[in-house]
C-alpha cells in the first residue's frame, strides 16, 4: 500500500517513461511480493501456478532482454505496527467497530497467509536455481530495496509501495507496461525534490498526516493536498520537530502570519474611515468631489467613470487591507489544522518515524552475486511444478544462457567456446525491431562431429539483411519469444534475439563484418534503384535523305514475295539499271523520272 490518500497522484507529474535500455548493465532490487500479488489474480484459473510462470518469464526477460542484474527481496517478519494496521483494516472492511482493538506485543506479528508464504517459497527456489540472488528483509521488502538503493548497491527498485521513498529510495520503478516502447514508469527522488520542493522527511511528515502502512488512519480531515500545504511551511530539518510541537498543542508561527502593528501607529480601520473611496469609480476620494471634477485616475471631463465589475483599488490602504485579510484567513486555517492534529492520540508516532529513518533492515548488499542456472535441476523443477516438457524448458531458458555466454565472452573470461556445450556462434542473420528497439538475430550452430571434422573458427555467413518488425509480441516481461529452430543441410541452428551492444562486445570482428556487408548491400540497392529511376535516352538516328527513305521503303516489300516474283522483279530492276547507265547523257529531270517513276 504505502502512503495513504492519493500520494501517487501527487508524484505522477514527476514520473518518467524510460525506454528498453534504461536498465542495461544496472542492478535492480525487486520486491518479489509485488510481482506475485500484481498478476496472481489476473492469471489465476488460466494457468497452473501463475506465480512460478510469471517469475520464470519475467526474470529471464529482465536479465536477457533488458540487460539488468536483478536481486530479489522477500518480506521478513512484519513490524507489530503493521500487524496492528492490518487487523484494523480487516475489521473496518468487515464493518466491525475498532475503537478498542488489543495492542499487539513486541515480537508478535501477523504473517501473511500460509498459501501466499508457499508461493513465495516456490519462487525463491526457482530464483536460486536460476542463479539470481535473493535477500530476506528484516521487515518490509520495500524497506530493504530502498536501503540497497540509497547505499548504492542497486540502481533502482521495482515496487509499487510508495513508502519506498520514505525508506530512502532514490529511484523507484512503479510499473512495467507491456507492449510499449517505453516500458518503465520511473520516479526519481531528485525530480520530486525539484518539482515539489519536498525531501525525505517532508514525505514522512505527509505519511503521518494522511496515513501509511503503520497507521492507516492518519489525521482525520487532512488529505494529501492539505498535508502538502502544511509541510511546505517548514524546512526538511525542522518539519518533524514542528509536528511534535503541534501534537502537544503548540501552534508554531508560519510564513505569512499576521504582522504585528506598532502601538504608536493608527489602526487600519481608523485610517480607512478618514480616507473614503468614491462609490462610483472606486478610487480614493469622495463621490461629491469626484462629481465636480474627475479624479486623476479616471481623467474624464464629464466626471468619473463607473467602476467595472470585479474592480480592485490598488492604493496602499486597499492593498494593505487585502493582505491583512488574507493573513487572517491563513491564520484561522492554520489554527484549525493545528487543533485537528493535536486531537489525535500521541501524534506523531515516534516509532513510525524511527522505523522510516532506520537503515538496519538486513545485512549489506556487498555479498550479492549472480551465478549460472542449474539447467538440469531447473528442468526437473519446472516439469514437476508446471508439467512442462523438458525440451520446452531448455528452449525458454536459452535467452538467459546466451546472455550469460555473451557477457562472459565480452569480459574475456569465457573458457568454453560453445554455448551450452553444444552450440557455436555461426552468424548474425539480421536486425530485428521490437517496440522501437533493435536487436541482432543470432544463428547458433550445433556442430556435427565426424572423423574428418576439425574444429576451427566458425564461418561467418552473412545472410540477406532483413529488418524485421516485431510489434505483435506479448508482454515483454510476462512472456518470451521462443528461440527458433532451423535445420539446414544436416546442421541444426538456433535463432535468438540479442543486444546489439552485447554482441558487438563479444564478437567485434563478426559484428563489424556484418555491418560492413549490410552497408554495401544498401549501397548496391540504392544504385540499382537510382539506375531504374533514371530515364533511358531514346535511340534516334540521324535524319536520312529523301532518297535513302524511298530506297528503304521500296526494298521492304521485296522480302515478302515468292521466288518467281523475285526473279521477275530482279530482271526488271536490271533492265532499269542498264537503261539508267546508258542514258547518263540525259537531263537530270529525265533521269529522276526514270529512277522513281
Amino acid at each position: 500500500m504505502g502512503v495513504g490518500g492519493k500520494f501517487w497522484d501527487l508524484l505522477r507529474p514527476y514520473g518518467r517513461q524510460q525506454g528498453f535500455d534504461f536498465l542495461t548493465n544496472k542492478r535492480v532490487a525487486v520486491d518479489l511480493s509485488f510481482w506475485i500479488v500484481q498478476h496472481e489474480t489476473a492469471l489465476k484459473g488460466f494457468v497452473l501456478k501463475p506465480h512460478i510462470r510469471l517469475t520464470f518469464f519475467r526474470t529471464i526477460n529482465l536479465f536477457s532482454k533488458f540487460g539488468a542484474y536483478p536481486v530479489f527481496v522477500v518480506d521478513g517478519t512484519p513490524s507489530p505496527l503493521k500487524s496492528q494496521t492490518r487487523i484494523s483494516r480487516f475489521f473496518r472492511s468487515s464493518g466491525i467497530d475498532t475503537p478498542n482493538l488489543p495492542a499487539i506485543k513486541e515480537g508478535v506479528s501477523v504473517e501473511r497467509n500460509k498459501l501466499f508464504s508457499e508461493w513465495v517459497a516456490e519462487c525463491v527456489e526457482l530464483l536460486q536455481l536460476l542463479g539470481i540472488p535473493v535477500l530476506k528483509a528484516k521487515g518490509e521488502a520495500e524497506a530493504l530495496c530502498a536501503q540497497l538503493n540509497s547505499e548504492g548497491y542497486v540502481d533502482a527498485c521495482i515496487t509499487s509501495d510508495s513508502d519506498a521513498f520514505l525508506f530512502g529510495a532514490k529511484c523507484v520503478i512503479k510499473g512495467i507496461k507491456p507492449n510499449s516502447r517505453e516500458p518503465f514508469e520511473c520516479y526519481h527522488m531528485s525530480d520530486i525534490e525539484a518539482g515539489l520542493g519536498l525531501r525525505r522527511k517532508h514525505l514522512i511528515a505527509i505519511s503521518l498526516l494522511v496515513g501509511n502502512d503503520y497507521d492507516s488512519g492518519g489525521v482525520l480531515g487532512i488529505g494529501v493536498d492539505k498535508a502538502l500545504r502544511i509541510v511546505r511551511e517548514f524546512s526538511d530539518d525542522e518539519i518533524l520537530e514542528r509536528l511534535h510541537d503541534i501534537g502537544k498543542g503548540l501552534k508554531p508561527a508560519v510564513l505569512g502570519g499576521t504582522k504585528p502593528v506598532d502601538d504608536g501607529e493608527e489602526s487600519l480601520s481608523e485610517m480607512k474611515k478618514r480616507s473614503s473611496h468614491c462609490s462610483r469609480c472606486g478610487h480614493l476620494g469622495s463621490k461629491r468631489s469626484h462629481f465636480k471634477s474627475s479624479c486623476e485616475h479616471c481623467g474624464c471631463d464629464s466626471g468619473c467613470i463607473k467602476k467595472p465589475s470585479g474592480f480592485r483599488c490598488e492604493c496602499s490602504l486597499c492593498s494593505m487591507d487585502r493582505d491583512l485579510k488574507e493573513q487572517k484567513k491563513t491564520e484561522d486555517w492554520w489554527i484549525k489544522v493545528c487543533d485537528k492534529i493535536a486531537r489525535g492520540p500521541e501524534f506523531p508516532n515516534k516509532d513510525i518515524i524511527e522505523l522510516y529513518l532506520s537503515d538496519g533492515f538486513t545485512e549489506d548488499g556487498s555479498s550479492m552475486s549472480w551465478g549460472t542456472p542449474d539447467t538440469e535441476m531447473l528442468v526437473d523443477f519446472m516439469v514437476f511444478k508446471l508439467h512442462w516438457d523438458p525440451s520446452y524448458v531448455r528452449k525458454m531458458l536459452l535467452p538467459m544462457l546466451s546472455a550469460i555466454y555473451l557477457r562472459e565472452r565480452a569480459r574475456n573470461n569465457s573458457e568454453n567456446p560453445l554455448l551450452c556445450d553444444k552450440y557455436e556462434f555461426h552468424s548474425i542473420k539480421c536486425i530485428k525491431t521490437r517496440y522501437g528497439h533493435q536487436f541482432f538475430v543470432i544463428r547458433w550452430r550445433k556442430p556435427i562431429y565426424t572423423s574428418g571434422f576439425t574444429h576451427g573458427e566458425p564461418e561467418i555467413v552473412i545472410l540477406e539483411d532483413e529488418l524485421i518488425e516485431d510489434e505483435e509480441s506479448g508482454d515483454p516481461l510476462d512472456g518470451l519469444n521462443e528461440p527458433q529452430v532451423q535445420n539446414e543441410n544436416g546442421d541444426c541452428f538456433l535463432l535468438t534475439d540479442e543486444s546489439i551492444r552485447l554482441v558487438q562486445s563479444a564478437f567485434p570482428d563478426e559484428t563489424e563484418h556484418f555491418l560492413r556487408e549490410k552497408k554495401l548491400r544498401e549501397l548496391r540497392k540504392k544504385n540499382v534503384s537510382e539506375e531504374l529511376a533514371t530515364p533511358r535516352p531514346t535511340t534516334m538516328g540521324v535524319q536520312r535523305s529523301i532518297t535513302d527513305f524511298y530506297r528503304s521503303t521500296k526494298a521492304a516489300p521485296a522480302q515478302s514475295i515468292d521466288a518467281g516474283e523475285s526473279s521477275r522483279v530482279s530482271s526488271s530492276a536490271e533492265k532499269k539499271r542498264q537503261a539508267t547507265s546508258t542514258s547518263s547523257n540525259l537531263s537530270k529531270s529525265v533521269r529522276r523520272r526514270l529512277l522513281f517513276g
